[in-house]
């Protein structure tokens, strides 16, 4: 794969290790799914939508990015599922839009077709929700296209994307109540950031031609379903989750008068449907509506053509059978965020229980000899989710991966408390006080505390030696200051 253009081989490859990347992570995506419904299919749905674009692409795909990305997303239709899989489509159709006619595709490209491919997601939805997979595309497209110029190459353009698509999933529980209450981020964001992972790893020059992919079976989530949870005594609570093509036909209508926002929209809106998510694309209708009377639906569409496809899902036997046991691995927003945190070094259960007594939000096991990376610190930052945050290393070789780590987190103000042993640490924390709001106050408070602080750590001797004149034997204990 060339640096800094891409044709339609390319784009095919690129698809295939973000389907590949999805797959390995369906589960989780599936599990954080509790928006609109907590129905633990949005994974599982996706992916589906990703593995009919890849078979509409076929093996041998057209040199062109332009027709290959036409194939991705006519395939990406025909096999989108669930809202977050149809809004996929619609972000993979305006994508091949905005890639229409192009021989080959530079990273300025890739950022406008992006773009594009949010515009179409957007229009697609009736009543677009912020803190969804909308949002994350849109911000990440944003970001990205700000970052890249002429000289861009392929890598750093889904590098930049990426990068703003973690940060956007983590905002997105600040956006929509019901994922600040359960504790997750978005799932159907979540499944668009595992699918822009593959694509980098891919453009990375990651073997893609490795990947098995087996196709899911459609109706695999049904044969797993336990209907035992729906029974006499149930009440239908969520309706069913019903989707449909519509092959518009001229017998019956004037196709190119045919419009959803005038023709199907206000009649799923009528019979209570929400979670509308209707296009229509050339002569064929997609709808996806969570609706109580779903014969309604499929009577009034049969007025202007015939179904390609049908599905139609118990939405409230989807519910009993879900359970939301995952939190993505890379944010974790289940409190409020708060206004201040203090992460600390420490080694020994009964060290970090003392620092834990003392007030750390977080301890990170390392010490002498354990040095923690600067991953485990930004995991950490992650993990207190705060505005403002206090690092007390507690060991001079362990500050330096403290200050670099703070250094390449943006989403909260790091700072650095130079503690090098656990005696210094210990101090500070025993003055630790956030009463004044002053983050510089209380940066001098903690450096205060530290000082005139003498510490004795004792240990045994790991070889023999001579130091300062004094004979030292292996396995001696021996005494140190400071």
């Amino acid at each position: 794969m060339d640096r800094y253009r891409i044709d339609g081989r390319d784009f095919v490859r690129l698809v295939k290790a973000g389907a590949e990347n999805l797959r390995k992570n369906a589960d989780i995506v599936n599990e954080l799914n509790v928006f609109p419904i907590p129905d633990g299919d949005t994974g599982s749905n996706m992916l589906m939508t990703m593995e009919g674009g890849l078979k509409g692409a076929g093996i041998d795909a057209e040199a062109s990015v332009g027709k290959a990305a036409s194939c991705v997303a006519d395939g990406m239709l025909l096999g989108a599922r669930g809202n977050s899989g149809v809004i996929l489509s619609q972000i993979f159709a305006g994508l091949a839009r905005g890639l229409e006619g192009k021989e080959t595709a530079t990273a300025p490209d890739l950022a406008q077709a992006m773009k594009s491919g949010v515009r179409t997601g957007y229009h697609a939805v009736v009543n677009p929700t912020e803190g969804t997979i909308l949002t994350v595309a849109r911000e990440a497209s944003e970001y990205a296209a700000s970052k890249v110029a002429s000289g861009s190459t392929i890598e750093e353009f889904w590098a930049e994307y990426l990068t703003e698509a973690e940060r956007s999933l983590q905002r997105t529980p600040d956006l929509l109540a019901v994922l600040k209450e359960a504790g997750v981020v978005d799932s159907g964001g979540a499944g668009l950031y595992y699918i822009v992972e593959g694509m980098l790893t891919a453009a990375r020059g990651g073997d893609v031609k490795a990947m098995d992919m087996t196709f899911i079976d459609n109706n695999s989530a049904a044969q797993e379903m336990d209907f035992s949870k729906f029974n006499e005594n149930s009440v239908m609570e969520f309706g069913y989750c019903t989707e449909f093509l519509l092959q518009l036909q001229k017998c019956k209508c004037d196709i190119d008068a045919f419009t959803v926002e005038k023709d199907m929209i206000p009649y799923l809106e009528s019979i209570g449907g929400d979670s509308i998510v209707c296009f229509k694309n050339g002569s064929v209708v997609k709808v996806h509506v969570h609706t109580m009377t779903p014969s309604k639906a499929l009577e009034y569409a049969q007025k202007f053509g015939e179904f390609l496809k049908v599905k139609i899902e118990n939405m409230t036997l989807q519910h009993s059978g879900s359970v939301v046991r995952n939190r993505f691995r890379i944010a974790t927003p289940t409190a409020r965020r708060k206004k201040f945190a203090m992460i600390v070094v420490a080694t020994g259960e009964g060290i970090k229980n003392t620092f834990k007594e003392l007030g750390a939000d977080y301890v990170i096991d390392g010490g002498q000899g354990r040095n923690p990376s600067s991953e485990d610190f930004i995991t950490a930052f992650q993990s207190v989710n705060a505005d403002t945050i206090f690092v007390l290393p507690n060991n001079g070789n362990i500050v330096l991966a403290a200050r670099q780590a703070a250094g390449l987190f943006d989403a909260s103000d790091v700072h650095v408390i130079e503690s090098r042993n656990l005696g210094e640490g210990y101090a500070a924390m025993s003055m630790l006080s956030y009463d004044s709001g002053d983050v510089k106050e209380i940066e001098a408070e903690l450096t205060e505390a530290m000082k005139g602080v003498v510490t004795g750590l004792v240990s045994t001797s790991v070889r023999d030696a001579n130091l300062n004149g004094i004979a030292i034997s292996m396995h001696d204990y021996i005494g140190f200051t400071n």
